[in-house]
């Protein structure tokens, strides 16, 4: 039997981050096949509000580990805390959702503990811990790896788009505990300007609307349509690296991994790059001018046209309906 900790991740303003609840799942599912209880870990300077929280989430023991130099979530404070604690409740797995700190902890986390690491996996196959598996991406999706990790202990990130959120299912015990301080700080937050818009979040919206490099630079279209479809707005590696918009708009495997009901994607080409970040997601509208685009083989539905012709046409439609 192998206990399973989940590593929980905050929003800056101290409440639960979704992709979490994602990551749970993952963690449900491992726990159920193995035999052993689900435990969650959360690192903050005040760690019980937010453990008071997960521990509705089917969670069987919630560690609330607070400390005054895990203010900032930091992936130098984090991964010795994480670490001791799995060795302390003989975790054999240890998981984080694969949002953008999740990648930074857990490597850290399986170094320490001399641990295999899957890292983005989409499911769990096997009925036991004896032939516990993992599917996982390689070549930018283009492949689908069936891996088996064979160290005592496992460390795994979950993509988030392919484990749903788990839901409340009863309560679990919240332990308080204070980790120890890193001997030596390798990483410090200098500052933290948070980027703050209306729009939803990228990888928690239910319709994302996406530009290309066939926008050339100009997102009005984009913007207005996301605006009156209430969605987020997403941007190709192109763009973000020409300077049209900014880096944390960017869809793809170096960028955010999303799985909205609706995904429509406006000027992009369908490089395998961005494919990997998207096409998980419910339904695909393809907008290119070039009708031999490769975006258009992922596409639901398609349309050849001009996106400055085509976006506001379909704004304006969509104001119509309502």
């Amino acid at each position: 039997m192998s206990n399973v900790l989940i590593v929980v991740e905050a929003q800056p303003d101290g409440s639960l981050r979704k992709a979490t609840l994602n990551a749970l799942t993952a963690g449900q599912q491992i726990a159920a096949k193995t035999g052993g209880e689900l435990h969650a870990v959360v690192l903050a300077k005040d760690a019980l509000p937010l453990a008071n929280v997960v521990k509705e989430y089917g969670v069987k023991v919630v560690h609330a580990g607070s400390a005054a130099h895990l203010t900032q979530f930091t992936a130098d404070a984090v991964a010795p805390a994480v670490a001791e604690l799995a060795t302390a409740i003989k975790a054999g797995f240890v998981g984080v959702a694969a949002t953008q700190a999740g990648r930074d902890v857990m490597p850290r986390v399986a170094a320490r503990l001399k641990a295999a690491m899957a890292s983005e996996i989409l499911s769990v196959v096997g009925s036991s811990a004896s032939d516990l598996q993992f599917t996982r991406p390689m070549w930018a999706g283009a492949v689908i790896a069936t891996v088996k990790l064979s160290t005592p202990v496992v460390c795994f990130s979950a993509r988030t788009t392919e484990f749903p959120q788990a839901g409340k299912a009863g309560s679990g015990e919240v332990r308080a505990f204070t980790p120890a301080a890193p001997a030596k700080a390798l990483q410090k937050v200098v500052a933290f300007k948070e980027v703050k818009s209306a729009r939803p979040a990228l990888t928690e919206a239910r319709v994302v609307v996406s530009g290309g490099r066939g926008t050339k630079g100009d997102f009005k279209a984009v913007e207005a349509l996301a605006d009156e479809l209430g969605a987020a707005v997403g941007a190709s590696r192109a763009v973000c690296d020409a300077g049209w918009q900014p880096n944390d708009l960017q869809v793809g495997q170096t960028g955010k991994v999303v799985a909205p009901q609706l995904y429509i994607a406006a000027g992009i080409s369908g490089a395998i790059q961005h494919i990997a970040g998207m096409k998980g997601s419910k339904t695909i509208v393809a907008i290119n001018k070039d009708g031999e685009a490769p975006i258009f083989q992922v596409a639901d539905y398609g349309l050849v046209a001009d996106l400055f012709k085509a976006l506001p046409e379909l704004q304006a439609a969509v104001k119509a309906a309502k």
